[in-house]
């Protein structure tokens, strides 16, 4: 059978499972928050390294604000790749099983991250470097696009009733400990490092040792058994031959939806992390390690609001919780760079940690919720494809429009960007109904 391609290890009393057939809780965590702290290490190293570096790698003719915009336009391919993952995994995932597709999902961003480690620069292979770089992060995207949706999927459909959003929450964590970890990784380099040993090739160290880190989650996973509402499905033969057919046919509203919901958590994210430290370093000249260590400071308030929203969503619903977060949205996209143009380091602080808490208020809910919109027999499907076009249009965009923004018109701008987005996702939000009570299957 399918779902049993990767067999599961008998250990003693650490693989027996819950009476209603669920795994047990550590267990969960462990596999859902590690594969997702892998693959956000591994996305969020592309997106500082692109930031910093990249654009004089792979770049080194064009001019400062063209050689940034190209930067980050390898950095939105991934984005732009990620739906076409979220059908490819999705698909198989809701026709086979969500644990052999998060195993592949892991595998194949792992090993596009570690060539990107490995890839030449424009010095040494000339065009075929950015090219070669274009290719990596569309596989890199592909994968991302498969990660999340099973990730969520394995810790919800495995959750006793009353407690999705505490199981939701594991996979929510993972990026905020993966950034954590690439951030911190940079910061060490920089100090470290001189400039010329991290141009010359001290920027790669991240993207190598993310095969560490991919060997540890693949051994983790391959530990899992399916989950009890796919294998009820399966045993019931509600399987779909081609789960997107029925998905646009059923549930392309809240396909609709629930990507706009996204949208904001994304864009707060990539604006306070990839373009904020892309401005503050070229434009304020803020040193790169002040920003890296003001980011990564904020990222730890980014943690502690997803744990908390994820958590309270099972009592306040999860609904309630994403409104007030957009609200809060919309206020914050309007004083956050007057903040971080005052060059002062606790304004700069608090100017990230409030774009990342506010994320994190919406993005912990997220993990239980998306899930919670679909059926089983496409849930797989339709929470990838939301997730990942709300990355399309959340995460893609916000670095090239907001550098196109600044130069133009200044950084107020790029604040009311941040509003405007957040405006959509809470019209996206008031559309959708309370699911925190709903069978999963």
């Amino acid at each position: 059978m399918p779902t049993r391609m990767f067999p599961r290890r008998r250990t003693g009393a650490a693989t027996v499972t819950r009476p209603d057939g669920g795994e047990p809780i550590g267990r969960l965590a462990t596999a859902s928050f590690m594969g997702t702290a892998i693959e956000f290490f591994d996305f969020y190293a592309y997106s500082i390294a692109a930031a910093l570096v990249l654009d004089k790698v792979f770049f080194p003719l064009l001019d400062p604000v063209s050689g940034k915009l190209a930067a980050f336009s390898t950095y939105a391919v991934a984005f732009l790749s990620r739906p076409l993952g979220a059908m490819l995994f999705g698909h198989w995932g809701d026709r086979i099983g969500r644990k052999a597709m998060l195993i592949s999902s892991l595998l194949l961003m792992g090993l596009s991250t570690f060539a990107i480690g490995l890839l030449p620069g424009y010095a040494t292979i000339g065009v075929l470097a950015p090219i070669l770089l274009v290719v990596l992060r569309f596989l890199q995207g592909i994968g991302l696009g498969g990660e999340w949706g099973g990730a969520a999927l394995l810790a919800t459909e495995h959750a006793p009733p009353g407690k999705r959003g505490l199981y939701g929450m594991f996979p929510q964590l993972g990026p905020s400990v993966g950034f954590i970890a690439a951030n911190g990784l940079f910061l060490l380099m920089g100090i470290w490092l001189t400039d010329d040993q991290f141009k010359g090739g001290g920027w790669r160290i991240p993207f190598l040792f993310s095969i560490v880190l991919v060997l540890i989650g693949l051994y983790v996973r391959v530990q899992l058994s399916e989950t009890p509402a796919f294998m009820k499905a399966l045993k019931e033969k509600a399987v779909e031959r081609v789960p997107l057919v029925p998905l646009l046919k059923e549930q392309w509203r809240q396909l609709l939806l629930g990507s706009g919901a996204m949208m904001v958590q994304y864009t707060l994210f990539y604006t306070a992390t990839a373009y904020c430290l892309s401005y503050g370093t070229s434009v304020l000249k803020i040193p790169k390690s002040t920003m890296l260590t003001l980011t990564l400071l904020a990222v730890v308030v980014l943690g502690l609001c997803t744990a908390f929203t994820a958590i309270v969503s099972d009592r306040w619903g999860r609904r309630r919780v994403l409104l007030g977060a957009c609200v809060l949205a919309v206020g914050w996209g309007l004083v956050m760079f007057p903040l971080i143009d005052s060059k002062n380091s606790l304004l700069i602080f608090i100017a990230l940690a409030g774009a990342l808490g506010v994320m994190g208020l919406s993005y912990g809910p997220m993990g239980a919720y998306l899930p919670e919109l679909f059926q089983t027999r496409y849930r797989y499907t339709g929470a990838a494809l939301a997730y990942s076009l709300g990355g399309v249009l959340g995460g893609a965009l916000p670095p090239l429009i907001s550098t196109g923004l600044q130069a133009d018109l200044g950084s107020w701008a790029v604040g009311g960007y941040v509003t405007l987005v957040a405006l959509i996702s809470l019209g996206c939000v008031a559309a959708l109904r309370e699911t925190k009570d709903r069978a999963l299957d």
